[in-house]
């Protein structure tokens, strides 16, 4: 039973370090046909309006009532000490370091990671990839690379509308709910809220744009099995994507605020 147990560790640890090690070579061949390839300018604008202008609605109504949530949530902790003041600042410090990339990342990576998966999927399954490269067409050039850049280019535009919004669901909130002073919110927002903190979520939301887009390219790229097997690489783009926006915000908070 104990051999099994091991046997059945060590089966799965080889696999996620092969597949790993497989995303960094799908990684490290799109970055490089990124640098020594003409860029499809007419797909990157395609990919930059599906993955951003598509997604504006969902991150700002993400980007709204999550600062709605947190005036509600800081409103009965900052009375008890006579703050109410600080609740803009902590609103929009949330919201632009780490509330609005993290969610404008894990929906979009919902809508389109998942969306590219697919699409990349199915024209494995139909054989249409394996045309392409018997037509000596660059796969990479021509399908990784227009999706991967404009994730990198446009996330950042749709967490800025992300941030917006959220900061202003909290002022409606925290003035026509709780009868607040619009003033005090503002001013408290205009004394706490540095431009190094908008910058540092943006990096954020531009790495995450990355990974949702490379991981959504990866799983199209090798996918198997018929329909079925486009089924799982939606979700398992879903999934890991999500995973590495988590871990990678942790690291990425590290090194942008904690060095500043």
């Amino acid at each position: 039973m104990i051999a099994d147990f091991v046997n059945m560790v060590g089966e799965k640890t080889i696999k996620v370090c092969n597949s790993f090690g497989l995303y960094g070579e799908f990684v490290g061949k799109t970055a490089l046909v990124m640098c020594t390839k003409r860029i499809k300018l007419e797909k990157l604008f395609v990919q930059m309006s599906s993955i951003g202008v598509d997604s504006f609605l969902i991150s700002v109504l993400t980007g709204a009532f999550a600062g709605m949530v947190m005036t509600l949530q800081t409103y009965s902790a900052f009375t008890k000490f006579g703050s109410e003041n600080m609740i803009g600042p902590v609103v929009a410090l949330s919201l632009t370091r780490e509330l609005g990339p993290v969610l404008t990342g894990l929906m979009v990576a919902g809508r389109c990671g998942s969306g590219i998966a697919a699409e990349i999927g199915t024209m494995r399954i139909t054989e249409q990839i394996d045309a392409l490269e018997t037509l000596c067409i660059n796969v990479f050039q021509y399908l990784m690379v227009p999706r991967v850049l404009a994730g990198i280019i446009i996330l950042p535009f749709v967490t800025v509308f992300s941030m917006f919004f959220g900061i202003l669901g909290g002022y409606i909130v925290a003035v026509y709910y709780y009868h607040l002073n619009p003033i005090d919110f503002i001013d408290g927002v205009k004394k706490f809220l540095e431009l190094s903190d908008i910058r540092g979520g943006l990096i954020k939301s531009s790495v995450f744009g990355f990974i949702l887009t490379s991981v959504g390219s990866y799983f199209g790229y090798y996918t198997y099995g018929g329909a079925k097997g486009v089924g799982i690489s939606t979700t398992q783009c879903v999934v890991v994507s999500s995973i590495l926006i988590l871990i990678s915000n942790y690291f990425l908070a590290m090194m942008i605020f904690e060095t500043n």
